[in-house]
């Protein structure tokens, strides 16, 4: 099982960025006890501030991987162009948000990758990724 966790902009930040938000953690080491806790799950991570890398890394793993953990930050509002590519690679992706995006600013509500992903977790901090992982495994199993 291969699945890729994938981070948009300002994730490089996650323990330094509006903890109040995002928390105290840095995603690094989330990560780490991710993998610890799912030793039999090959877990990659990419985080990039730039919406073509993002794409290119859909295109890269989206026909081999086994599922994709995308938390697009703001380009969630904003990006068709990785709706678009999402819609073009067979792997499930699951849409996550660190935060509770329907409880903040209004331009947040939307998503324009919602519609491309076979879920949406958001609200639950961190932990909205392995929520997120372990809907990609109920799928494949």
């Amino acid at each position: 099982m291969k699945i890729l966790i994938l981070n948009g902009p300002n994730l490089n930040l996650l323990g330094r960025r509006e903890p109040g938000i995002y928390g105290a953690r840095g995603f690094e080491d989330y990560f780490r006890e991710l993998q610890a806790r799912y030793p039999d799950v090959e877990l990659t991570y990419y985080q990039s501030n730039h919406e073509g890398d993002l794409i290119d890394k859909i295109h890269e793993v989206g026909f081999t991987a086994d599922g994709i953990i995308l938390n697009a930050g703001a380009y969630t509002h904003t990006s068709v162009a990785l709706h678009d590519a999402l819609r073009a690679v067979p792997a499930p992706a699951i849409e996550v948000h660190i935060s509770n995006v329907h409880q903040r600013e209004e331009f947040r509500h939307h998503s324009f990758i919602s519609a491309a992903c076979r879920g949406v977790i958001c609200g639950f901090g961190l932990d909205s990724y392995r929520l997120a992982l372990e809907g990609i495994l109920a799928l494949k199993s």
